[in-house]
């Protein structure tokens, strides 16, 4: 098959399909195998549109899923986007007609993996989604084949690179989450609608499919507990510096006796951690391994040429029949994925209350957390022009979350605190 030119045909054609669209007509003969991989065939929803590459040579097709169907390809790549409609529509089309697929549509494996995983065994064909995590970085190739010979405890890391801008430009400048917002929409960071983004349904969809690949079981992005960065205060990102910490999104998945933990939350890292000293656009990515221990991962986490690079290379892998199950086990074979319940979880928190200036204040505060068998590691009492109160900042040792849940229910209540305390995680990394 080395000397085989695959007829490729690309659904999408924006930053990502650029991208792939200019590194194919430059390298048509990438693989490392030989052989050349030509777009043959593309769809997108405007025709006229400015490219990076002239495509007016190319079959278009208004329709993705007839793209998908087509018998002038070999291969289907799909940059739609979207965990429905038409990306999942021409996937299954493409699937079935046996066709290899990639694509970087993290959303659609997050939420039909297990589906799209049987139906691509069922017909003896690759679904590769290298570019779904991390873009170029990769994440999904390191736990799919590096860690096969190793028991996987644990993956963290920063998969968000919206995220991560918006909070290391609010410390390093000091404005507000609404105004770095709008300067990351300005410099393309940021969507429009930056919900998906903020809102931290892009990592939630993101380490959905890592622990899915980490601990052999089908993605569930439903039972994923996220939280996003918009209530993110620039007084807690100061307070939590005054603490040795800085404050990064951080989407987890770990393996216990009870199931599995895929949680997504603004949580403190130590200043001199690595994923605290990720800055930027950048994402970054622990893996501890019973065997190997702790690797560690950093890189661009989007952008035209990382992703389509990430593309590339599962085209690449098409193209010397490497066959893998999709995720670590067959589909036929993955365990359910059994969800822990948020409460039980255990860990460290920061709590910032704010509070009246008078006296008793702290005392009262610091008995209804012993009633609540939390226990204090850190303290700060650190007075803030303009903040309506003075901040008491704890960090608590690790203690049940329902425990912290009880504890924050009954300050709140306190004649002498101003309003419900902020609650952040201390990210266990």
């Amino acid at each position: 098959m080395t000397n085989k030119t695959w007829r490729v045909g690309v659904a999408g054609l924006g930053t990502v399909g650029g991208g792939l669209l200019q590194f194919l007509a430059e390298r048509p003969d990438f693989a490392p195998a030989g052989g050349r991989a030509v777009i043959t065939a593309v769809s997108a929803r405007n025709k006229t549109r400015a490219r990076p590459v002239d495509i007016s040579s190319l079959a278009w097709f208004d329709d993705p899923v007839a793209l998908a169907a087509s018998p002038d390809i070999d291969l289907f790549v799909e940059l739609i986007g979207g965990s429905d409609g038409p990306a999942k529509a021409a996937v299954e089309t493409a699937l079935k007609a046996g066709k290899p697929v990639v694509t970087a549509n993290k959303a659609l494996i997050a939420v039909h993996g297990a589906e799209l995983a049987a139906l691509a065994e069922s017909q003896g064909v690759p679904l590769l989604f290298e570019a779904a995590v991390m873009g170029g970085t990769p994440a999904v190739k390191m736990l799919r084949e590096a860690m096969v010979g190793d028991d996987v405890a644990s993956v963290a890391g920063i998969l968000n690179g919206t995220c991560n801008y918006i909070l290391t430009e609010m410390e390093k400048t000091g404005r507000s989450f609404a105004d770095v917002l709008r300067e990351a929409q300005g410099l393309g960071y940021a969507e429009a609608d930056p919900t998906t983004d903020v809102g931290g349904f892009d990592a939630g969809h993101k380490i959905s499919i890592l622990a899915a690949l980490a601990f052999g079981c089908a993605p569930n992005f439903a039972a994923a507990e996220i939280e996003g960065i918009s209530d993110v205060e620039l007084l807690d990102i100061k307070l939590a510096k005054d603490l040795g910490y800085r404050i990064k999104l951080v989407a987890s998945a770990a393996k216990t006796e009870d199931g599995v933990a895929v949680k997504v939350h603004p949580s403190l890292a130590p200043l001199d951690h690595p994923l605290a000293q990720a800055g930027g656009a950048l994402n970054a990515l622990f893996i501890e391994g019973k065997r190997i221990g702790r690797i560690f991962i950093q890189g661009a986490g989007a952008g035209a040429g990382p992703t389509a690079a990430a593309v590339a290379a599962d085209i690449a892998d098409v193209m010397t029949n490497a066959q893998r199950p999709v995720f670590q086990a067959p589909a036929g074979a993955l365990k359910p994925f059994i969800a822990i319940d948020p409460a039980r979880a255990v860990g460290k928190a920061y709590l910032r209350i704010m509070a009246k200036d008078q006296p008793g204040v702290i005392a009262a505060i610091s008995e209804t957390l012993a009633e609540c068998a939390v226990s204090i590691d850190a303290f700060l009492q650190k007075p803030v022009e303009g903040a309506g109160g003075v901040p008491i900042v704890l960090v608590t040792h690790a203690t049940p979350e329902s425990n912290l849940l009880d504890a924050i229910s009954r300050i709140e209540k306190l004649q002498t605190v101003l309003e419900r305390p902020r609650l952040l995680r201390v990210a266990r990394i």
